[in-house]
């Protein structure tokens, strides 16, 4: 029951992302193809939603649930943001998909998107395993 906020907030987010048709694969793909803004305006409006968000977390001093101050830490530049971000946008022109949307795919009924998925998990396991090899 603790969790149950957060699996509804989730069922939201899934439901937003299947009506904004960001998790299309057409759309993906008119994207790659520079064929439509439709992304790209998706991708825009969230940025200056999370720039708004962040601005406002730090300027009201924002508490966690547990009454603790979010704290956001500054982020370095490395070639790894490079290579991670190459790595990344291959990644979803080749499978058509985002990470995030992937539990969206599935559940719209989407099964074999399950194999991108299964991928990325053992993706982040690989990276686990390898990050104190890898520039950062």
């Amino acid at each position: 029951m603790k969790n149950l906020k957060f699996i509804l907030i989730g069922i939201c987010f899934g439901i937003i992302l299947v009506k904004a048709e960001v998790i299309s694969w057409f759309r993906i793909q008119e994207m790659f193809r520079f064929q439509s803004f439709h992304m790209y305006g998706n991708i825009i409006c969230a940025i200056v939603v999370g720039i708004i968000s962040v601005w406002l977390i730090k300027k009201f001093k924002v508490k966690t649930f547990s009454g603790e101050e979010v704290k956001i830490a500054p982020k370095t530049f490395s070639k790894g943001n490079v290579i991670g971000g190459f790595m990344f946008g291959l990644g979803w022109a080749m499978t058509g998909a985002c990470p995030g949307p992937l539990f969206a795919l599935v559940g719209s009924g989407l099964l074999i998107v399950a194999v991108v998925l299964l991928s990325a998990v053992l993706g982040t396991y690989v990276y686990g395993i390898m990050k104190d090899k890898l520039p950062h």
